[in-house]
Parts: C-alpha cells; structure tokens; sequence
C-alpha cells in the first residue's frame, strides 16, 4: 500500500499507522486493544446504535463511537480514561436493567459479551433495588434458532445479517423504547440456509441454537480448528467437543474462504463423527469371515495381497480422504498398474449467501475433490467400478461404498478396505483396516478453490482405528517403499516434495488460513 494512503494516530499511547478510511474501533485492534462493543461487527454495516464503544478523542467536544469514527492523522484516543469508562459503565448499567438474570441456565454463559464486560468494566451492584424482568419466554424463530427476547439488547446484529448479508427481510426491530424487540415477518421463519449464523452473531443469549440447547456449558468443551466436509466451498470452523464427543461445530475467520460464517448444513453436520457402530480392530478373512486380528498381522496380509496383485490395481477413494491419505494411497501402488477413481456426491442447486461474493453451500459434496484431481485420481468412480470386475487387486480409501453392490465387486479377487464404518459390500473384504475420520486425526484438504487448508485432530478414534496416513505410510514402509512417517506433517512434506501443486506448502507456512496451490498435477 503507498505511504500516502496510510494515516498515523495514537490510541492508548500507542501510536499506529492504518489505512485511510479504518475505523477506530478495527484501528485499536492494531494496538493490541479490544474496544468494548456490542452493535458493531466487521462483517456487517454498521449501525452505532450500541454506544458501548465510547472512546474520548482529545480535542472533540464529546466522546465518540470507535465504530462509526474514521481516523485522522495525529488524533489521540483515550479508550480506558474516567471519561470513557464512565459513559461506558453508564451503557452497561441501562442494559442491565431489564436483562433477566438467567446466566445458570444461559448456553451463551461463558461466550457472552454481555458477561464480559460487565466484569471488565461494568458496577459491582445495581442501583435499583429491584430487576424489572425475571424470566424468559422463548419464541421459536424457525430453523435453528429460538428468540428469548428478555435477554435482547436490540444490538440489530440479527437484524442486518438477514437484511444485508443474506438479503432476506426476515427480522425487524418492532416497537420503539422499551417495548422495542427484535420481530420476525408473519409469513416467514429462519429457515434460510445461513439463518445460523445469527446465533453466532448474538452478542447474548437472545438467539440460541435449538441443537445446542442445554448440551454443555462452553467452559467444559475443548475447541479444535478444523474445516467442514459438508461441500466442496471449504469453510473454516472450530470444532467443539465434550468428553471426546463433538457436540457444535461454528465457523472460523477465514476472510479468503467463508469470511466470518457458515451454513446451516454444515453447522449441523457433524452427528455422524459421533457414530457408535465403527469399525475398532483391523479385520482379516478367515475361511470366508471376517476375523479381527492385530495391526502387524493385518498389514502384512494387505502387503502380501498387493505383491501378489500382479501387477495391475483398482484404487476407489473419497473425495473427503484429506491430501495424505491419497497421496500415500499412490505411493502404496506406485509400482503397478493403477486405475484410480474418486466420486464426487452432488445436490442440484448452490445456496449463495449473497451478500458474500463467493461463499455458497456448494452443489459437490465433497471436501477434497480439487486436492484428487491435482494427484492424478479421475472422477470416473463408474468406469473404475467396472474395472474392478475381475482385477486382482482393489483397494478402497476411506469410501463407504455407497450405492455399491456386491455384484459389482464380486469379480475382484482380492479387496482392502480402509474405512470407518463396515457396510455389507466390504464384508467380502481381504483385509479390513479401521481408520480415523476427520476430526481424529490431522490432515489437509484443498477446496474448490485449490486453497490447501489444514485441520487438527479434536478427539481421539475408537479402538484400535489409527488415521489413514498411519495406516497408509506403514503399508508403504511394509513393502519396502519408505520410511514410517512419524506425523502427518512428515506426509505433507513429502507430499510437496514430490507434488508439483504442493511445492513449497509445509504445515507451518500453511498455518490456519491456508495457501492456493500452483497449477495443475500430473496424473496418477
């Protein structure tokens, strides 16, 4: 950016540079200082109706709103002096008023702004004696979302989310004074694919996810950076557990992918990494059924089948198999000839959030199709399919197989199977391998985009389930192809090292936003 378009202004005593046009309130960050605030949200307009964002600027006649006061150069801010505190503490006394005391059966409890600040800067009582409102009626919002209106603070964040970010007038402010709410249109709910995000939004507990209701205080869950499986868009997201159960998953600022949000489907998509009937001990066929075995005994059946391939093999996989997995699943094959495949689910229609030019609930459902075709692997599931009838060798990465029937794998004469769950086709299976999903393990996957992103393990596997990269690299290591990996961060680098697209990325320089890869890969 030219030095002319940079403006220089103290706040707190230090002194910053922003560009012309910053707000105090996003200035002050660049300082290392939160500014209180309620109304204001860099993902949305800003309204100023809050006033909890007071800050004295020396030489104005009035305290001003950090969120809607652009800076100058040479202004001086005072964001924590008496004057500022107190007109602050003033805004958060009349909040308190009439907001009902429900803090121990509040979900927000714990994540509340409201909470926050009033320990950070608000009275140590009330003045009242009394408290106007003391319990809560809930009304139901539609999709997700309930609407407890005692808690509201009438912040319009809801209000503008679904006006200008999701161009959809579904809520208002009805009434004026202190009879004001936030109101919803007569023929219309919160149904909207994106209307979960004005949960997120809620700087109280006025609007709650019914899914979330009552499932665990915020403080008892362990937060893990992830990225969503639901479509092919990528979006960031924290995935939150609770005694090794995910129980929410919200997004993740990512202002070159999904911004500050996240749809309803993949908010809600997660009860699948919870499921109970996994597959916990790898499997071998013993006189036509499956018997579970150890981890030795089971890669070195799988090791001998594919010797015995002669040559030639079938790799069906997921296009939700993170980067790893299927750059180790081509190593594994490296020296026979390969037909390999991946699928890519798909729903007619994408679901824009309009006001955010490139974000949608995509049509493919499926996280990791970019990060397949750029290692070679061809979305032709069918035509691999076919192959696989009367090959020697088919091995299967992380796919549930849905759709396929036993007909259509019967002329294989050998099958390994690397998955999560067992359906009925997998149990002619040679070899059963039980691996990780995505929140038990560590990875990376590449969306639409080909944006590289990495996800962290949140909880542990079931059994003795080991992350396909495990399974995969020791395979490699049993064939005498490699050596063991010890982490998924070791795969990656090998994976650069060899992947054009992926050269120069490591886990470090990809941190928690990601990088977009270079041109396309060479084939399988």
């Amino acid at each position: 950016m030219a030095q002319q378009d940079l403006v220089t202004l103290t706040i707190e005593g230090v002194e910053v540079s922003v560009p012309k046009g910053t707000m105090i309130i996003e200035a002050a960050k660049q300082a290392g200082i939160i500014i209180p605030h309620y109304c204001y949200h860099p993902g949305l307009p800003i309204a100023g109706v809050c006033r909890m964002c007071l800050v004295e600027v020396e030489g104005a006649p009035k305290l001003a709103i950090a969120c809607a006061t652009d800076v100058a150069d040479g202004l001086i801010v005072n964001v924590f002096n008496d004057d500022a505190l107190a007109a602050r503490r003033s805004v958060l006394e009349f909040l308190l008023i009439n907001h009902p005391l429900d803090c121990p059966i509040c979900d927000q409890a714990g994540e509340c702004e409201l909470q926050d600040y009033v320990f950070q800067e608000g009275r140590s009582g009330t003045r009242y004696e009394d408290y106007a409102k003391r319990f809560s009626p809930v009304e139901d919002f539609g999709g997700d979302v309930l609407y407890v209106p005692n808690r509201c603070i009438l912040c319009t964040r809801c209000v503008r989310f679904m006006d200008d970010v999701a161009q959809e007038d579904v809520l208002n402010v009805s009434e004026r004074g202190d009879r004001a709410f936030i109101g919803i249109h007569p023929d219309k709910d919160l149904g909207h694919e994106w209307a979960g995000n004005v949960v997120d939004l809620c700087p109280v507990g006025s609007l709650i996810s019914k899914d979330f209701l009552h499932k665990a205080r915020v403080w008892e869950l362990d937060k893990t950076p992830s990225v969503c499986t639901g479509c092919s868009q990528g979006c960031n997201i924290n995935v939150d557990t609770r005694e090794n159960v995910v129980v929410r998953l919200r997004p993740r600022v990512n202002l070159e992918v999904n911004r500050y949000f996240m749809c309803d489907t993949g908010r809600l998509h997660y009860r699948w990494m919870n499921r109970g009937d996994r597959i916990e001990a790898p499997l071998v066929s013993q006189g036509g059924d499956l018997t579970a075995t150890d981890w030795d005994h089971a890669l070195a059946e799988a090791a001998q089948l594919v010797r015995g391939s002669g040559g030639r093999a079938i790799a069906l996989v997921s296009a939700n198999a993170s980067n790893e997995a299927l750059f180790l699943t081509k190593q594994l094959l490296a020296d026979l000839e390969v037909t390999a495949a991946f699928r890519v689910p798909r729903v007619e229609g994408e679901v824009p959030l309009v006001g955010v030019p490139g974000l949608a609930l995509r049509e493919e459902r499926a996280a990791n199709a970019a990060g397949a075709e750029a290692l070679g692997y061809k979305e032709d599931f069918d035509g691999a399919l076919r192959a696989a009838n009367g090959a020697s060798l088919v091995v299967v990465v992380d796919d549930d197989l849905n759709g396929v029937s036993e007909e259509q794998l019967s002329g294989a004469a050998n099958l390994i199977y690397l998955g999560t769950l067992l359906p009925d086709v997998a149990r002619r299976a040679s070899v059963v391998l039980p691996i990780a999903n995505v929140v038990e393990e560590d990875g990376t996957l590449t969306n639409r985009d080909r944006r590289v992103q990495r996800y962290l393990q949140a909880k542990a596997a079931p059994g003795m389930a080991r992350p396909a990269w495990w399974v995969l690299s020791e395979l490699v290591r049993e064939l005498g192809r490699g050596e063991v990996c010890a982490s998924a961060a070791e795969v990656f680098a090998a994976l650069a090292d060899a992947e054009e697209p992926f050269h120069g990325m490591s886990y470090d320089n990809l941190g928690f936003a990601g990088r977009a890869m270079a041109a396309a890969g060479m084939s399988v």
